[in-house]
Order: C-alpha cells, then sequence, then structure tokens
C-alpha cells in the first residue's frame, strides 16, 4: 500500500516525541488538548510532559506553541506551569533529633546542631 506525502507526514508528525525525559509524543500532547486542556498545567498533570529530569526545559516551549495554536492564542499568553523548588532528602535520625532538641527545650532546633540563623 503506497501512502501519499500528506498521510507519511502526519504519521510522522504524530510520532515525534515532545518530552524526552517522558517520552510523550505529539499525537497525546494533542490528544489531551482536544480531550479539554486548556493550561500547561493540565497537560502536565494528564502526560507528565515537564516533569522529568529536565523540568520542562526541553518540551515547555513546544508544549506551549501547540497548546496557543489550538486555543487561537498568542504563545505570550499561554500561562507558565507552576514550579516546585527540588525537594532535598532528610535523614529521619536528624529529624527526630531535631524534634528531641525542641522537647528538651534545648532551643537549637538547627539541622547542623549550631545556632539558627
Amino acid at each position: 500500500m503506497r501512502r501519499s506525502v500528506e498521510e507519511k507526514s502526519s504519521l510522522e508528525q504524530r510520532n515525534v516525541i515532545v518530552c524526552r525525559c517522558e517520552d510523550v509524543t505529539l499525537e497525546e500532547v494533542r490528544r489531551a488538548i482536544a480531550q479539554g486542556a486548556t493550561t500547561l498545567d493540565e497537560i502536565k498533570r494528564l502526560l507528565r510532559a515537564g516533569m522529568g529530569p529536565c523540568q520542562g526545559r526541553t518540551c515547555r516551549e513546544l508544549l506551549a506553541r501547540e497548546l496557543a495554536a489550538h486555543l487561537g492564542k498568542p504563545v505570550g499568553e499561554i500561562m507558565p506551569p507552576t514550579f516546585r523548588p527540588p525537594a532535598k532528602p532528610v535523614k529521619l535520625g536528624l529529624v527526630s533529633r531535631m524534634v528531641e532538641d525542641v522537647s528538651s527545650g534545648d532551643g537549637d532546633s538547627s539541622p547542623e546542631g549550631g545556632e539558627s540563623r
């Protein structure tokens, strides 16, 4: 079966990876928008696009352009997604010591055991 140039182009576009970290394709993004996603946060929550190691640095602009095109708005009117600072793991023993220090009235609740700043 021979396919026209338009059919090949359409198939190639659907398989384009938009978010490399989470392997999200253009087809998935377009499907989410067609199902009612109207913000980058909604796309992020539905598809995990922008939640990988790069935190959206490579896909955020592509997602915004696709959303803007669908909504008929300039890209500048698309609200950026919310960002959360990376969490830093804390050892439970450290938390326990802090609780003990506060309970005993030591007054020093800094994680390093020194004066609070």
